[in-house]
């Protein structure tokens, strides 16, 4: 005997074999949504009226429910009907998207490339580079995903991500992967702190104080937790944040203090809110690493961008506080490794 089907299986896939629309279908159903009226729709997207008029009855048909009041001038969405509006323009972008994509493969100077970064290099690199790229490639559309270094590496390696940026105490991942740019923390401490009138501070001298942290995958919270443990010392994170501004208003009201780059402690501490220390060790400084999907399943607008950020990154200037002997930059290959953690 065949095995019975789960009565509310047999009731979805009933309901999804009677919905049947296309494009246009779509297309029509959100002109009219905006215009009010399905007459000026049909003009939009050069359809006879009566045909129009067709579609959105038929439309409303399949899902049992009215879409649209008929006024005497005109149309307005019911509330069914704008619930609905929101699913149609998503459907609409992902179209959209898969078009764009599309075209990335085919011509390779087109199409969306899905950069995911972490916060920090997003607030101090980014931003130029992407205007950089936008200058060369004009017809390449970039979808940024911001999240914490794990975050970003699990994003490329799920495919959610073509290309991506983290900070290299992650370590080597499967993946092929460049240098990308270097930052240097400082100490952010409220005014009138202990450390606060001090020109440097080491990693013991932190330890002892209560840390404003990142939030749970963050490198840099991972980092200090490390050194610590390496130290045999105690961190003291009693609170963690998800950005850099959280923590920056949590510093400023004395709560804690805190580790961030040197360029967003410039960027947060506007009307003095907080002082900023040197940290004295190599482990304040740090190196991002820019990873992407392998080749063959790259598009040719995602290699340019990918290979344009590279070189973004061998072209920046290193300040004294950043000049160090470094192995010659490798181009971006499915076999490069990222450089170890110190």
């Amino acid at each position: 005997m065949p095995a019975r089907q789960d009565p509310a299986v047999s009731a979805i896939a009933s309901a999804l074999d009677r919905i049947h629309f296309d494009l246009t279908t779509l297309r029509l159903f959100e002109a009219t949504a905006e215009l009010g009226a399905v007459t000026k729709a049909a003009e939009r997207i050069f359809l006879a009226p009566a045909a129009a008029s067709r579609r959105i009855q038929e439309f409303e048909a399949q899902f049992g429910i009215a879409l649209f009041q008929r006024l005497p001038h005109g149309m307005a969405l019911t509330d069914a009907g704008r619930a609905l509006l929101a699913h149609v323009r998503s459907m609409m972008h992902s179209v959209a998207r898969m078009q764009d994509d599309a075209t990335a493969f085919r011509q390779g100077n087109m199409g969306v490339v899905r950069l995911a970064a972490c916060t920090s290099a997003v607030l101090q690199f980014l931003a130029q580079d992407i205007r950089r790229c936008q200058e060369q490639y004009p017809g390449i559309k970039i979808d940024l995903l911001e999240a914490n270094s794990q975050g970003v590496v699990e994003a490329v390696t799920r495919g959610v991500a073509d290309i991506g940026i983290y900070e290299s105490t992650l370590g080597g991942i499967e993946l092929p992967t460049q240098p990308y740019h270097e930052d240097r923390l400082v100490l952010a401490v409220p005014h009138g702190h202990a450390l606060a009138g001090k020109k440097r501070v080491t990693l013991g001298d932190i330890l002892p104080h209560e840390v404003i942290g990142l939030s749970e995958g963050a490198a840099l919270s991972l980092s200090l937790g490390r050194l610590a443990a390496q130290s045999g010392q105690v961190l003291h994170m009693r609170i963690m944040v998800r950005s850099f501004h959280s923590m920056a208003a949590m510093i400023a009201e004395g709560i804690g203090i805190g580790l961030m780059p040197e360029k967003v402690a410039q960027l947060l501490a506007g009307g003095d809110r907080f002082a900023t220390v040197t940290v004295e060790g190599e482990w304040a400084t740090r190196r991002f690493v820019l990873c992407h999907q392998p080749a063959h399943a790259m598009s040719g607008s995602g290699m340019a961008v990918a290979a344009m950020l590279a070189a973004s990154a061998c072209a920046a200037p290193v300040s004294a506080k950043q000049a160090r002997p470094r192995k010659p930059s490798r181009p971006v290959s499915q076999n490069a490794k990222p450089a170890s953690a110190k």
